[in-house]
């Protein structure tokens, strides 16, 4: 029996882990039920960090941890899935192709920053979506201090209101200083198309979101979207252009693309429909997970988000279940009824809420304690050992916050 994971992102890092769990529980030998994992490259991009400075610092090597629970590594790109042959099609780094069949299939193909057909942001625009495209805004933003301090070489624009543009945002002043020196007079903008900056967090931890930007100096453009962008800057939807010569996107995401080749339904973010158990309703032996799946966390009507929190669990549960069915024992239900946002806030400290009401519990330098353990421990891989890595991976336990 084969169990395929496409990705090896944080759910399909824990997907792994869970299913492995499972069969080692069982007494299953890898000959009885093989794990495999199919990837680029057998790396954990923290991908919740690329805001910051030196994002080529911010991956994890997974090898060794799938070595010691013997998950088998599959390095490429998963092209086709044919689930009427049960079958994945992986295109290799060297251009050859390769068919896998599969008894089932976990798909933790994650999501991609949703990049609309506004003129000039192809060529123009950055983002922290991917490791590729924090390294290329690290290194332009570098590159600034060989130019002239004119037509806006200074000024950031940050398109974008949400999580990820805040936490962009009230990092820039310190990466501006490191780069420009600490009398730098760089300016950074938000520019959210809602009325009110951080529209998802609501009203009660909105006030010190505004205080903190107000503490870094960031600015806002409210009830605004980008329009156009060209060399000399970005133009408003307001009319307003500003000067600048950096722009990073931060405007929403959308599942990757294979979740399309699912014969099944998907919402407006492009995710699969998923049943409690993280299946993919009539399309036989297929599960998602992580931001491919909308999945309920509760019977209260909360579904899980686009987040690493959501991720690491909902693998967890995939995994294990889709191990579950080929060792013919019983599922379980994913829930997930404890939410924690816990934004970064730059110099400014940062923000801790709890439950979907965001709640704030923690704020400034006590929460960033806080942020500084998530992003350093609480997200990394397990140790590369056999009985630790497993232990990790118990679905009921998995950010059981």
């Amino acid at each position: 029996m084969r169990l395929l994971i496409i990705g090896a992102g944080f759910a399909g890092m824990y997907a792994a882990l869970s299913a492995a769990r499972l069969r080692d529980i069982q007494g299953a030998s890898p000959d009885d039920l093989e794990i495999a994992l199919i990837a680029p490259e057998p790396t954990l991009v923290v991908r919740p960090r690329l805001y910051e400075p030196k994002p080529e610092t911010l991956t994890a090597p997974l090898l060794d941890v799938l070595k010691a629970i013997d998950v088998n590594y599959i390095q490429g790109n998963a092209e086709t899935v044919n689930t009427e042959a049960r079958t994945v099609q992986v295109t290799t780094s060297r251009d050859t192709r390769k068919t896998l069949s599969y008894d089932r299939l976990v798909i933790a193909t994650g999501s991609r920053l949703f990049r609309p057909d506004i003129p000039g942001l192809a060529e123009h625009g950055f983002s922290v979506d991917s490791l590729d495209d924090a390294v290329a805004l690290d290194k332009h933003l570098h590159g600034l201090a060989d130019r002239p301090a004119v037509n806006g070489r200074d000024t950031v624009v940050v398109a974008g209101g949400g999580f990820t543009g805040i936490e962009a945002a009230t990092e820039l002043p310190a990466r501006l200083r490191e780069i420009f020196g600490k009398d730098s007079t760089a300016r950074v903008i938000i520019v959210e198309r809602n009325g009110a900056i951080a529209p998802d967090m609501g009203e009660g931890p909105r006030p010190l979101i505004e205080d903190a930007l107000r503490k870094l100096g960031v600015e806002s453009r409210l009830g605004a979207c980008v329009a156009s962008l060209d060399r000399s800057g970005v133009t408003l939807s307001t009319g307003e252009h500003i000067e600048t010569e950096t722009v990073v996107w931060a405007a929403g995401i959308r599942a990757a693309p294979l979740t399309a080749q699912i014969p099944a339904e998907r919402d407006n973010f492009g995710r699969l429909l998923v049943d409690r158990d993280l299946r993919v309703p009539g399309v036989a032996g297929v599960f998602a997970t992580g931001d491919a799946a909308r999945a309920a966390c509760d019977d209260e009507g909360n579904y899980a988000l686009m987040s690493c929190q959501h991720a690491t669990r909902m693998g967890a549960f995939a995994g294990n279940n889709a191990a579950a069915e080929l060792l013919g024992v019983p599922t379980r239900p994913y829930h997930q009824k404890p939410y924690v946002t816990c934004l970064d806030l730059g110099e400014a400290g940062a923000l801790f809420t709890r439950g979907w009401e965001r709640k704030v519990e923690m704020v400034g330098d006590v929460a960033k304690k806080t942020k500084r353990e998530i992003n350093t421990v609480w997200i990394y891989p397990p140790k590369a050992e056999r009985a630790a890595a497993l232990a990790s991976a118990d679905p009921e336990r998995v950010t059981d916050l």
